[in-house]
């Protein structure tokens, strides 16, 4: 990829002039068919269980969906090398958008003549093959907007064109969602968006797309035959190794996806409680998704150092299999080396500061329309109001406050206060939860009750605004530096593997932990939830603190890193 570090970037007579562009047009479409599938099953989904009244701990269970998201690095390297048989022909990249949007879009249209009720067990099958779908297509979109740039639609350009689209389907998905739902029945929207899918995956057929060149299939070549070196590893370490790590993480799935089934088609009554199941299977998914493979990481990166199991003569590959494992080590174990040898005992560090930080607002957002419907009592029309409309103008105005903080005041120190303040708004939600009189008196002293009531809404309705947008601003001004501390620790040259695996092992503790807070919530009721997840969020802020100090006395505490580059393995 060429290096476009002193790219400037798009302005708006350059973006209107590629507007013309036809791979404008795809991005836009591309984008927003992203962006459509995650906030459907990931956020307006929750208000139709809600409505048909499915029981929180179920809603903990099935948000475990979300699983896909965080793992996609998993099978992101495969997308580049396998062809699906019959449709090659439709484009390198192309083949696997198109079929991610079709079936997204049939999924779709059956989940809307399914009853979550009474359906549950295959409501939640196809909320689950939805969102490996769209963990796919996101993966593949990514590298299709890299591999069709060019001088009119430049990568920045069609960047800028994917997050539009992005951010209008996630507008879509929310508030529009809510809105027809409001007016015509959960079934219908879900058929409306699902045929809106589908339409698109069918106009993707005609999209433009790359070819693998000589070059680029040569360039992958010579980085496998590089593992085949004097220096490297041994073909067979590297083999067990890989394999040892595939069988962890096929473990830590496979718990998952048995509980979730098991959980799914039970009755209430003989279920097994979230809660028993995280406190004895959850130690076992971390220690095989983060700690064991880490473990085995560090082993090799000592293995290397020190010239043990290494090759001293080249000893290239003489099958397919070889060069498959070759490939699959590449992929997935040498960024995972890289950065244990990098960082070294720190990476416990690091490693338990990103399973940490964003876990507030992780495992509170499946549950946040079950709260604004079912436990408050609002209208469709007034979450999509309070959360999606004047939400994301507070979320976005949060990212701008969090990228001035970096400048201003450093990278780790807006990365503590971020930790600190997202914590502190789930006590907005406590207030809330038991009337919101605090939260009434701040909007009345700003005068933004009066603002509400005079545009047509309630001071009740004000409330909600102004804790929302509370949250809103705090989770923004924390993605910010988050964002900026992982592009800071990864390597240029794995980057975007780098940056996918941490950024979904920050997704996976907050995953996980939806299943029993469902359970709790059931139990203890939302206040006190609200107040054990403001505990949780303070041990982010003190691993932030103690991350300061090691990066403080190593000198890089407010280097500003760049963002990670697009890869694709």
């Amino acid at each position: 990829m060429a290096d476009d570090s002193t790219a400037q970037k798009p302005g708006w007579r350059d973006l209107l002039r590629s507007l013309r562009h036809t791979k404008t047009v795809y991005m836009l479409l591309f984008g927003f068919a992203a962006g459509l599938p995650y906030a459907l099953v990931m956020g307006a989904l929750y208000a139709w269980l809600s409505e048909a009244e499915v029981d929180l701990e179920t809603m903990g269970v099935f948000s475990l969906i979300g699983l896909a998201y965080a793992f996609k690095f998993l099978w992101s390297p495969a997308l580049d090398r396998v062809d699906l048989p019959l449709l090659k022909r439709l484009g390198h990249r192309k083949q696997w958008i198109v079929t991610a949007q079709i079936l997204i879009g049939v999924c779709l249209l059956i989940l809307s003549i399914l009853d979550p009720g009474s359906q549950l067990g295959l409501f939640s099958l196809l909320a689950g093959l939805i969102a490996f779908a769209s963990a796919t297509q996101d993966v593949v979109i990514d590298a299709w907007r890299v591999d069709v740039a060019d001088e009119v639609a430049t990568i920045d350009i069609l960047s800028t064109i994917y997050q539009m689209g992005y951010r209008l389907a996630a507008l879509a998905g929310g508030a529009l969602a809510l809105i027809i739902a409001q007016r015509i029945g959960w079934p219908q929207t879900y058929a409306i968006f699902g045929g809106t899918i589908f339409v698109i995956g069918l106009l993707g057929i005609r999209a433009p797309d790359s070819r693998r060149t000589t070059d680029q299939i040569e360039a992958a070549g010579a980085e496998l035959d590089a593992l085949r070196q004097p220096g490297q590893l041994t073909p067979r370490v590297r083999k067990t190794a890989f394999a040892m790590i595939g069988v962890l993480w096929g473990i830590a799935l496979t718990l998952v996806l048995v509980f979730m089934v098991r959980s799914l088609t039970a009755s209430p009554d003989e279920r097994n409680q979230s809660y028993e199941w995280i406190m004895s299977q959850g130690p076992i998914i971390i220690l095989s998704t983060i700690v064991i493979p880490g473990l085995i990481a560090a082993w090799l990166v000592r293995q290397q150092k020190n010239g043990k199991h290494v090759l001293t003569e080249p000893a290239p590959a003489t099958s397919g299999g070889e060069r498959l494992i070759d490939f699959g080590y590449r992929a997935l174990v040498l960024p995972l080396t890289e950065i244990i040898g990098r960082l070294g005992s720190a990476a416990i560090l690091v490693i338990a500061l990103i399973l940490t930080y964003r876990i507030c607002d992780a495992i509170w957002g499946s549950f946040a329309y079950p709260f604004y419907l079912g436990e408050l009592q609002y209208t469709n029309d007034e979450v999509a109001i309070a959360s999606k409309f004047f939400g994301v103008g507070a979320l976005l105005l949060g990212l701008a406050i969090g990228g001035a903080l970096l400048t201003l005041i450093g990278r780790m120190a807006a990365l503590t206060f971020g930790a600190l303040i997202a914590a502190l708004t789930n006590l907005l939600y406590a207030d809330l939860a038991v009337g919101g009189a605090t939260m009434q008196a701040v909007s009345d002293a700003t005068g933004f009750t009066w603002l509400v009531t005079h545009l047509g809404g309630d001071d009740r309705l004000a409330k909600l605004m102004v804790t929302i947008a509370g949250e809103n601003l705090a989770v923004g001004i924390a993605g910010a530096a988050f964002v900026a501390y992982l592009s800071s620790i990864v390597a240029k040259g794995y980057s975007a593997v780098q940056y996918a695996l941490l950024s979904s092992l920050a997704l996976l503790v907050g995953t996980l932990g939806r299943a029993p807070l469902g359970q709790l919530i059931e139990e203890i009721g939302y206040y006190n939830v609200f107040l054990i997840t403001t505990a949780i969020g303070g041990v982010a802020v003190v691993l932030c603190l103690i991350e300061w100090a090691r990066q403080k006395r190593l000198g890089t505490a407010d280097q500003n890193a760049p963002p990670p580059e697009v890869e694709f393995a």
